[in-house]
């Protein structure tokens, strides 16, 4: 069975940074792309960064120049980046898993894992 453990959320000032961590346990997702997604209060959840098999990123347009996602494979781990934030990056951020995906999917009937989710907190 496959766990993906988010962790790293918390509370932040504006301008300021976090990093969000992704592990994943009972399958090995070299092979796998890679999304963060975020759901905010009242809102549907959305697409904010992915990266594929190969490396290569791709971000929402809300978070590029300021978000960083990255891979080690191996430690089967994802990983966000988060700076210069803003009260609106307020939400749950979650971790996902598209099995065998070679291109990066922005959604999220595309992925096959979800992680539980960390609670980002951004104050003005």
């Amino acid at each position: 069975q496959v766990h993906l453990v988010e962790s790293g959320g918390g509370l932040v000032q504006a301008g300021g940074s976090l990093r969000l961590s992704c592990a994943a346990s009972g399958r090995t997702f070299s092979t796998d792309a890679l999304g963060w997604f975020r759901q905010a209060p009242g809102r549907e959840r959305e697409f904010v960064a992915g990266i594929s098999r190969t490396g290569a990123q791709y971000y929402d347009d809300s978070v590029t120049g300021r978000f960083t996602i990255s891979r080690d494979n191996a430690k089967d781990t994802v990983y966000l980046q988060m700076n210069s934030l803003k009260p609106e990056d307020t939400a749950v951020y979650y971790c996902a898993v598209q099995v065998g995906g070679w291109f990066i999917r922005r959604q999220i009937n595309d992925y096959d894992y979800w992680g539980q989710g960390t609670r980002v907190t951004v104050s003005s």
